[in-house]
C-alpha cells in the first residue's frame, strides 16, 4: 500500500486533474495541500466537463474523502460558488466527503484588491498573477495577521482579528493613495457564511493520522508546478507558496514518512501562463499548432498559455528537487502531426554549456537551449492503451526522454478522456 503525492514536474497545466481523477479510483482521500483558487484542474468524465479551483480531484467520485488541508489559502464565497456549480452537475457534497482544515487561511477581498493594485502598477515588471488575492493572503499568513477558518467561530475573536490585518491593508492602501477599508460589512458578510464554511471544518492533522492507521489510501494533490515554486521555481515569476512534493506533508499535517510515492505529472511539450522566462518557447507556427492542437487555455483565467518544446534539463531538474519516482507523461497526441521534434538537452550561457537553470532571473532570462532533434510519426496516438502500438518514432521519443531525465514513465496520457492512458508502473 502507498500513499502518493502528485505534483506537477513543469509550470503547471500538465494534466494533473484527469491524472488524479484516474488515481483516485484507487485511493481513499484526496487532499488538496497547497495554492488556493488561481489552481485550475478539468476533468472530463462520461462526457461531462468539471471544472475545480478549490475542490480537490476526488470529490467528482463516490465514497472518496476529499479534504482542503491548511497550506490552502480558501476564499470561502469562491469555495461555496464552486460547491454549488458541482451540486448542480449531480455531485454530492457534503460534511460526510469534504473536510476543510481549521487551520486553513482565508482569502478575503481586500487580498484581491491588493493582488490588482500592484499588477496595474507593476507595468512591464509585473508578474502575471492570476488576480484572485493568493499573494497577499500567504503574506498575510506569513504575517501572522491572518484570518483562519477557526475564527468564523467567534465574533468578538473576528473582529479583533480584522482590526489587525486592516490595520496593515489600510496603512498600504492609505500610501497607495486608495480608500480604506472599512470593517462592519466585511464582518457581517463574514457571520453570514461562516455556519456554511464551519459545517465542513475539522483539524485536517488528526483525521489523515485516522486514515493512515485504519490503512485508507490517501493522494495528495498539488496544484501548480515545481517551477513555480516560492523557493525552487523562476523566481520572482512564481507562485506564492512551495509546490513541491514536500509540501504535502506541512500543508496537511501529516509525516513526510506518510508520503511513499511521489508521481510527477509531465507534458510532452512545455507551456507557460503569464509572465517570465521560457527557454524553449516557440513563437511560430509550431507554437501556435501546440497552442490550439493542446488546447492551452488556462482553466481559471482563460488566459492563452505559451508553447514550446520539452525542457529535458528542467523536468530533470525539477525530478532531483522533488524526489519524484515516476512521471506520467501527459498530451502525447498533441505531437501527432509534427514533421520534427526537439528536446531540450543543456543550454549555452555566455558562451559556456551548462546543465541546468540557473537560479538568477537574468541569467533565465538570457540561457538558450541545445536541442536533440527527433522525427515525428505523424500518425495519430489518441485513445492507445499498449505502449507497443504506439508509432515507433513515439516510442523512440519517449524511450530517449525517459533515459534523459533519468526517470521511469510509468504512464502515457493519449487523450482528456480518463480510460486514454497506457498504465506501465501503478503509483499503488
Amino acid at each position: 500500500m502507498k500513499n502518493v503525492v502528485v505534483v506537477g514536474s513543469q509550470w503547471g497545466d500538465e494534466g494533473k486533474g484527469k491524472i488524479v481523477d484516474w488515481l483516485s479510483s484507487e485511493a481513499d482521500v484526496v487532499v488538496r495541500f497547497q495554492g488556493g483558487h488561481n489552481a485550475g484542474h478539468t476533468l472530463v468524465i462520461d462526457g461531462i466537463t468539471y471544472k475545480l479551483r478549490l475542490l480537490p480531484s476526488g470529490i467528482v467520485r463516490k465514497n472518496k474523502i476529499s479534504i482542503i488541508g491548511n497550506g490552502v489559502v480558501v476564499d470561502p464565497w469562491a469555495l461555496l460558488d464552486e460547491i454549488k456549480e458541482i451540486k448542480s452537475k449531480g455531485v454530492n457534497v457534503d460534511e460526510n466527503n469534504l473536510i476543510l482544515s481549521e487551520s486553513a487561511n482565508l482569502i478575503l477581498p481586500f487580498h484581491k484588491e491588493m493582488d490588482e493594485i500592484r499588477e496595474d502598477a507593476a507595468g512591464n515588471a509585473k508578474i502575471g498573477t492570476t488576480r484572485r488575492g493568493i499573494g497577499p493572503a500567504y503574506e498575510d499568513k506569513i504575517g501572522r495577521r491572518s484570518i483562519r477558518v477557526m475564527d468564523l467561530v467567534s465574533e468578538n475573536n473576528l473582529d479583533r482579528r480584522l482590526e489587525t490585518v486592516l490595520t496593515h491593508h489600510n496603512a498600504i492602501r492609505k500610501g497607495l493613495g486608495k480608500q480604506i477599508y472599512k470593517k462592519d460589512q466585511l464582518k457581517k458578510d463574514l457571520l453570514k457564511i461562516a455556519p456554511e464554511i464551519l459545517k465542513f471544518s475539522q483539524p485536517v492533522w488528526k483525521k489523515i493520522y485516522e486514515y493512515k492507521a485504519k490503512g485508507k489510501k490517501i493522494l495528495f494533490e498539488g496544484a501548480q508546478g515545481i517551477l513555480l515554486d516560492v523557493d525552487h521555481g523562476t523566481y520572482p515569476f512564481v507562485t506564492s507558496s512551495n509546490t513541491v512534493a514536500a509540501t504535502a506533508a506541512t500543508g496537511s499535517g501529516c509525516g513526510p514518512n506518510t508520503i511513499n510515492y511521489v508521481l510527477g505529472i509531465t507534458k510532452a511539450y512545455t507551456t507557460r501562463v503569464g509572465e517570465g522566462p521560457f527557454p524553449t518557447e516557440l513563437k511560430d507556427k509550431t507554437g501556435e499548432l501546440l497552442g490550439s492542437r493542446g488546447k492551452e487555455f488556462g482553466t481559471v483565467t482563460s488566459r492563452k498559455r505559451r508553447c514550446g518544446w520539452f525542457d529535458g534539463v528542467l523536468v530533470r531538474q525539477t525530478i532531483k528537487i522533488s524526489g519524484i519516482n515516476g512521471i506520467a507523461l501527459t498530451k502525447l497526441d498533441v505531437l501527432d502531426e509534427l514533421e520534427e521534434i526537439k528536446m531540450s538537452i543543456a543550454y549555452e550561457l555566455n558562451g559556456k554549456k551548462i546543465d541546468y537553470l540557473p537560479a538568477a532571473v537574468d541569467d533565465q532570462l538570457r540561457v538558450k537551449p541545445i536541442y536533440k532533434t527527433f522525427k515525428g510519426w505523424k500518425s495519430s496516438t489518441k485513445g492507445i492503451k499498449e505502449f507497443e502500438k504506439l508509432p515507433s518514432n513515439a516510442k523512440i521519443y519517449i524511450k530517449e526522454l525517459e533515459k534523459f531525465i533519468e526517470t521511469k514513465v510509468s504512464s502515457i496520457s493519449t487523450s482528456p478522456e480518463r480510460s486514454d492512458t497506457i498504465l506501465i508502473e501503478s503509483p499503488f
